[in-house]
Order: C-alpha cells, then structure tokens, then sequence
C-alpha cells in the first residue's frame, strides 16, 4: 500500500514538474525552420515560419548615462541613509573598487555580499532638478517575452519615465511613466495594468504603484509584458495560440513589444515626503542593482538562432533571406517581394520563403540536391509548392506540371520551365533539325517569362 502511494505520488510530482517546466518555455513553439518530407515525388523540404529561443538580452547590452558624469564617486562623495538622514557615513569614491558604484554593477551577477549597485551623484544642486537618462542598447531589434524588471538599492523615483526605441534611438516613444502622483507630475490619471483590457492593451498609462518611499521590500520597478499577453494568452498563458493569432494580425501589437533601445528618465528621486529637506540633500539619489530583460532576436520568423559576432547580434537567417533581421532576400532569390514569416496557421505558421528570381530559373540554386517546398505562392494553399502554376509560371514547349513542385520536360528540353534544348548543352550545338522549331518559339519563351515576372512584381 505505501508503496503505490509513493508511486501515485511520484507520478504526480513528475506532472506537476513537466507543467513547471514548460511554463516558462510558452514562447518555445516555432523551433525548427524546414524539415525533409517524403511525396510522391520523393523528398522535399517542407517549410515552417521559426524563431529564435528566448534569453536574457542584458547580456548584449550596451548602456549609456547622461549626463555622462552623473555618476557618484569623481570626485568622493559621502551619502546618507534615506530612512535615517544623520546616518552619512555611506562614501561613493571612484577611485577604490570597495566604494566605486559604476554603470556595469546594474548588470553583474547578484547574490554577491555586499551587495553591487550603480550610484548617482546625491541631490546636492537642490532645486536644480536631479535627471539622469539611462539608455540601454543592443543595435537589434528584439522582441520582449518577459516583464522588464528594475530594482533599485535607493529609493524608487518619485518620478520616472520607461521609454522604447525602434530606431535605434533616433526618436523615443513612452512606454509607461511611474510617480508616486500622476495627476500632478504627468497630468493623467493612475492606472494599472489590471485596469486595461484586449482594447485597451496598447495604452500608455502612468502607475503610482511602483513609487512609494524608501521601504526593504519594496524595491523593484516592473513594466509589465506577461500580464498584457494574459489578455489574449489567458491568466497562465496556456492559450498561446490566440496570442500568436494577435500578433501576426494586428502589427501595432506585435510592435508594441519590439525594441531596438530602452531607456530609463529617472526625473525626481525618492523624498519618502511631500517636501524636500534642504538640510539634508545628501540622502537623495538614484541606485540601481539590477535590471532584467528577456526577449528574442527579432528575425521576421525566418531563423532559429541568432548569433553574437563583433560584438552584435545577427540571426542565423534561413529560408533563403539575409540580414541582421532576415528582412530580405538573397541574391537571386527575388522572384517576389520579401514577406515575414507568419504565425498562422497554427501550429507551424507559414515560411514566406524567398524563391529564385525568374532572371536565375536557367541556373537554379542548389538545395541540397532537393527542390525545396517553396511556400506562400498560392494564395489558397500557402504550404503549397509554386515552381510552376496554371497562371504566371508555365511549363514551356509542351511540358507538365506535376503538383506544382516540377515541369515533367519533352525529350528535348530540360530546365526548370522546360525552357531550354537539352542539345544547347552539347559541344557541336542544335543542329537544324533538332532545334529549328523550338528555336522559332523561344521568343514566345522568353515573352511568357517576362511578362510572369511582372505579374510576380505586382504581388
């Protein structure tokens, strides 16, 4: 007896773990970009919209503070405890490693005693105001699967701004501003994330519950991604499927949690009262200890991983696309516009391939010595191969067109439309009597061609 109870108990700790472990890991779907399926035809390649897996991206950051001289400790400086401001004997001095608190302890690995901390310079220039800018870097674009986190060592700001970029920082838009008053520092009424709706995700709002004074539990700053996808995702995220649905329908949510750049306005530090004590300035600054963000290369569904080299981040493009984001084709591979990959259908998505141009057809790129499932031509059937159609890609000089995937050739014509005379490939050429009646339809050959590439252009 106990010993089928220890095994109904193990089993179920072996459920309970597996939910544990896959929990995490909901934004884990879309791994692989192609797989080799068998047809009748023999092996293709079957082609699925993929992305890379999610990770800690503070690992690639780059930061910058403005003013570039707001940190403490050039020249030393001596600091007060906020909950008691005659306890100063707390020294910032950049030039002893104990007492130095520079902009990279906002990333080191924590757990370490005494605790690591970037400091700012305190408010000794009252009532000059005390900004500092924290820009946050990785010259990517990236996409947001966690909620961002910020814990401060002083005080949470009385005042603070969460900014995005997705140009690089060229032009900055809000992503949340925080104030322990929102009325009176950005005029807009507090709100919380649990006030918003499926309608109202993409508000901007203004959170007074991340503001309060100086307290030991209450350090963290959160700006919140998982409780926006629950709107769509439900409470555990479990209905992923609805929100990848979202996301690839509506571009100004899938936009809403891509950034190139971050940055942190922190506008008014920690009083822990309504009034300044001019006294006592030196217990006023900023300190941050940690700041976490999680996301995934941004690669338009169109690679798996993603790659740091000098010192960037580059996708590991597939699908015949190139560049830091896979958003273009490859050389010769131009046969349509470029398209980002899809989430829909679901669970494989679409791949959106690029194809070869029609200017290459006669000198196909090699696939592996297998013609790949090249998707998303036919609007009907996205998955469905195009190499040749019934509409802008025929089957020359009599050919058929077998299931989309190949032209079956008359015995004197090879190439992928049939468009060529196999005797073209031999030293002495076509002689009279093998080419004169094809040669006479080559000019129709090549007009078909042409004018099937317009028709690709306008798609």
């Amino acid at each position: 007896m106990y010993w089928s109870r220890f095994l109904s108990l193990h089993a179920l700790w072996v459920t309970v773990s597996s939910m544990m472990q896959h929990y995490p890991s909901v934004w884990g779907h879309y791994d692989v970009c192609k797989t080799q399926i068998y047809t009748e035809e023999g092996k293709v390649w079957d082609y699925m919209a993929c992305q890379p897996e999610a990770r800690d991206m503070i690992k690639y950051v780059k930061v910058t503070l403005d003013p570039p001289d707001i940190t403490c400790g050039d020249p030393p400086e001596t600091f007060c405890a906020m909950g008691n401001p005659y306890m100063c004997n707390n020294e910032c001095d950049a030039s002893t490693q104990e007492l130095a608190h520079p902009p990279e302890l906002m990333f080191d690995l924590e757990g370490r005693h005494p605790s690591t901390f970037w400091q700012s310079t305190t408010w000794k220039d009252y009532p000059k105001p005390l900004h500092v800018n924290i820009t946050l870097s990785w010259n990517k674009t990236i996409e947001l699967t966690d909620n961002i986190v910020i814990t401060f060592e002083s005080g949470r700001p009385d005042q603070m701004i969460l900014e995005k970029s997705l140009d690089y920082g060229r032009t900055w838009q809000p992503y949340q501003y925080y104030a322990t008053d929102c009325l009176d520092a950005f005029h807009m009424d507090p709100k919380s994330v649990r006030d918003l709706s499926q309608h109202t995700v993409l508000e901007i709002i203004c959170t007074e519950e991340y503001s309060t004074g100086y307290m030991t539990n209450s350090k963290i700053i959160h700006f919140e991604i998982k409780d926006r996808f629950a709107f769509f995702a439900g409470p555990r995220l479990h209905n992923m499927a609805s929100l990848y649905g979202q996301l690839d329908t509506t571009k100004k949510l899938r936009d809403f949690f891509t950034i190139t750049d971050l940055r942190i306005r922190l506008l008014r530090p920690a009083t822990g009262e309504i009034y300044v004590d001019e006294q006592h300035l030196a217990r006023y600054f900023y300190a941050i200890s940690d700041i976490r963000v999680y996301g995934r290369c941004k690669c338009n569904l169109h690679a798996t991983g993603c790659k740091e080299e000098n010192k960037r981040l580059l996708c590991e493009c597939e699908h015949n696309t190139t560049g830091p984001d896979c958003g273009k084709c490859k050389k010769n591979y131009q046969g349509r516009p470029w398209s980002p990959g899809s989430y829909l259908p679901i669970p494989k998505g679409t791949a959106n391939i690029c194809i070869p141009s029609i200017s290459s057809i006669g000198n196909p790129p090699k696939f592996d010595r297998i013609w790949p499932n090249i998707s998303s031509l036919e609007v009907s059937k996205p998955n469905q191969a195009n190499v040749c159609d019934n509409e802008l890609l025929h089957c020359q000089n009599g050919g058929t067109c077998i299931n989309n995937v190949r032209c079956q050739c008359p015995p004197a014509y090879t190439g992928i439309l049939c468009e060529k005379l196999k005797c073209e490939r031999d030293p002495g050429g076509c002689g009279q009597n093998s080419g004169q009646g094809a040669m006479a339809h080559r000019p129709l050959i090549l007009l078909t061609a042409l004018l099937g590439a317009a028709g690709l252009c306008t798609w």
